[in-house]
């Protein structure tokens, strides 16, 4: 995470070759959204992302499941938030790279006016994410550190797509942990919530586990591979204490792989060393 917000919105089309530096990037250092990639079988990944990745599975080899798991939270979310509570704006901090069934694609599935800004700094993302939505009018990818509340509100480009007078849905899924704990993740999404409309909806889950070990292994593997672009693994309760003062939606506070599953869907692997972590609070 940058100190200041940079503002990347738009530009030419970019495609970057694998394997090699690119302007804005260095393969050399792993992505934690090229690393998300990779374990969900995508290909906008390079070798220092898979290296980091298997030494990662050596320590929770379910970390697969994981991803899988935490994605189809996010796609049942986001379908849910739009059909059934009528949410027709969606803010996702921390997008990642673009891949099968994003948010813009759900919502808009259910209503094509729904409106979706993606925020990330990543340069690999912003690229990408550039790419997939050259044409797509209500979606836009703002380059900008999701620490900096006050200056992505205020962004034209955000206010021209976001009505704050109406209810909207924060999403902060799989990136709270991204964060130190000196960044006080919790008053990030206090901050995101006071600035939304009644009605509208937050989304929060982060990776827990309730093994010390785990834990630590990850979160030094992780700090030390982003090159302290890091935070940390927690446990359940301070997580719960991010929804301080928030209406839970049922089922409450859950592994993500529990979030009102589809009926028709068949039991789900589960992780074990570790979990996705979160739910959905009306304001």
């Amino acid at each position: 995470m940058g100190d200041s917000p940079t503002w990347t919105v738009g530009g030419p089309l970019v495609t970057y070759p694998a394997e090699h530096h690119t302007a804005g990037i260095d393969v050399s250092v792993p992505s934690v959204a090229r690393m998300y990639d990779w374990l969900l079988g995508g290909v906008e990944n390079y070798a220092s992302d898979r290296r980091e990745c298997e030494t990662l599975l050596q320590i929770a080899p379910t970390t697969r499941v994981l991803a899988r798991n935490n994605r189809e939270f996010l796609q049942r979310v986001v379908q849910v938030l739009a059909r059934d509570f009528g949410i027709r704006q969606f803010i996702d901090h921390g997008s990642g790279l673009p891949t099968q069934d994003n948010v813009h694609q759900i919502a808009q599935r259910v209503d094509a006016r729904s409106r979706v800004v993606y925020i990330d700094n990543d340069p690999s993302v912003l690229a990408h994410g550039r790419t997939a939505l050259e044409e797509n009018d209500n979606t836009v990818v703002v380059g900008a550190d999701m620490r900096h509340t006050e200056a992505i509100f205020s962004h034209p480009e955000v206010r021209q797509l976001i009505d704050f007078t109406q209810p909207a849905a924060a999403l902060f899924v799989s990136v709270l942990h991204c964060l130190p704990d000196g960044d006080r993740p919790g008053e990030l999404v206090r901050r995101v919530a006071q600035r939304l409309a009644p009605g509208s909806f937050v989304v929060v889950c982060q990776l827990v586990s309730a093994h010390a070990d785990v834990r630590e292994r990850v979160t030094a593997l992780m700090d030390r591979a982003t090159g302290g672009h890091w935070g940390r693994v927690r446990e359940e309760a301070e997580v719960r204490a991010y929804f301080t003062g928030m209406d839970l939606l049922e089922p409450g506070l859950v592994d993500v792989t529990d979030w009102r599953p589809h009926e028709k869907d068949v039991p789900r692997p589960r992780s074990e060393e570790w979990v996705e972590w979160g739910g959905v609070a009306r304001l």
